[in-house]
């Protein structure tokens, strides 16, 4: 349930007079009355997030954001609003934010709507709760923002929700560019950080067996994440593939040498150049296999004695105490160098032309030279090299890391002064 201020008599007696109020002059009047913060009461915000759990990056978003709002808004009575939290997260959540409400059933929906006052779309690879938006909108017209999203194109309907919005913050700048392109008229729209660079969540024993039963010293170890064009996701839920689903499979088979290639030859250059392991290990559930098969198993027998596999799917916290022990990461997701960074920790990002433009966000916050391109030649080509200076200058690793970071943090106290505004 979300969370609740005690009842007063003051409290009580105003209630009872808005009611009255509402009964007499209609439905939209009360929707107003309902919409109208009390001074006396710190704002209630309805957050509309957590999308599924079988990747720690769409985990990652939600308590990134939460944490934004505890640090910026901490007067702030927060409800989380859910599509899944199952699978332990709703669990990890509560640990870390003990005074976060939810609201998952229809009855708590319900009253959700009702109790608060502004309704924020979290982090995503688009406009993900436009439906939910629309509700928001049509049942209590009270205010709302989106926070964090991909853009790939607009509907008509994205664009008379998104330019009724306080404000839209696109995760990277190429997604700003669609939405101005298609005629999205928001009073404010800019870049605002996906808000997975807020995770502070630890699980720091989980971390520290794994990394003791592997022999991973703390520093002394990089972490690389493997990926297929398109996520099996029929494969994770036990399911059959659809017609389309065969074909993008198809497509991320035909590119999987392609794409972990170069990868492999980083592993081999770590292990031969540096005293550095590597660690690979998965951002979502079917990717412990695909780790396997593309990185470890056709490795040279010398390199794979520096190598460790993580054979487990873990959870966001539990990754990231793993990520903060380790000298960097590099691979072909986007999330987990997200939460890196946000931690000061050194990440590199390959992209392809499948993935959302969620990776140019690199450019975007200095990082650039960490970017690279796997349908472009000359990116592929300088990815060893990339990943060995990385590794190999610390202290000019981590001068870049912080300053990606201060600019992240810059934009994360912008656009929560734009949400406290606009509550």
């Amino acid at each position: 349930m979300f969370p609740r201020e005690p009842i007063t008599r003051r409290g009580f007696l105003r209630g009872a007079s808005i009611a009255g109020i509402a009964a007499a002059f209609g439905p939209h009047l009360s929707r107003a009355i309902a919409g109208a913060t009390d001074g006396n009461r710190p704002p209630r915000i309805l957050l509309r997030s957590a999308w599924q759990t079988v990747n720690i990056g769409d985990i990652g978003h939600t308590p990134g954001i939460v944490r934004l709002l505890e640090e910026y808004i901490p007067e702030a009575q927060v409800t989380l609003w859910p599509a899944n939290v199952g699978d332990g997260v709703e669990e990890m959540l509560r640990r870390r934010f003990a005074k976060l409400g939810f609201a998952k059933s229809a009855d708590e929906v319900k009253q959700a709507f009702a109790h608060s006052d502004f309704l924020l779309h979290g982090s995503g690879s688009g406009f993900v709760a436009q439906k939910q938006v629309a509700q928001w909108k049509k049942e209590t017209g009270k205010p709302y923002g989106i926070y964090g999203i991909s853009l790939a194109s607009v509907s008509d309907s994205a664009r008379d929700l998104l330019s009724a919005s306080r404000f839209v913050f696109f995760r990277d700048s190429v997604s700003l560019g669609v939405a101005k392109a298609g005629g999205v008229n928001c009073p404010v729209m800019e870049f605002g950080p996906d808000g997975a660079f807020a995770v502070d969540l630890r699980n720091d024993a989980a971390a520290t067996a794994f990394c003791s039963a592997n022999g991973l010293e703390e520093g002394k170890f990089v972490c690389v994440i493997p990926r297929l064009r398109y996520t099996p996701y029929w494969k994770i839920r036990n399911k059959a593939p659809t017609a389309e689903e065969q074909k993008k499979y198809a497509r991320s088979l035909e590119m999987k040498e392609h794409d972990h290639a170069p990868l492999r030859e980083a592993i081999i250059a770590i292990a031969r150049q540096t005293d550095m392991k590597v660690l690979a290990c998965p951002e979502d559930k079917s990717q412990m296999a695909i780790g396997k098969e593309m990185l470890v198993d056709p490795l040279p027998e010398d390199v794979k004695k520096r190598v460790v596999w993580r054979k487990n799917y873990w959870l966001t916290d539990e990754a990231v105490s793993t990520y903060v022990r380790s000298a960097g990461l590099f691979g072909l997701e986007m999330h987990s160098p997200i939460v890196c960074v946000g931690n000061g920790v050194p990440a590199i990002v390959c992209r392809f032309a499948e993935q959302t433009t969620k990776g140019f966000m690199w450019k975007d916050i200095g990082l650039g030279d960490w970017l690279f391109d796997m349908d472009e030649p000359k990116d592929v080509e300088r990815i060893v090299p990339t990943v060995l200076a990385m590794v190999t200058d610390r202290a000019g690793a981590k001068e870049k890391v912080e300053k990606a970071q201060a600019f992240v943090h810059r934009r994360q106290r912008e656009t929560m002064g734009v949400l406290r505004q606009s509550l």
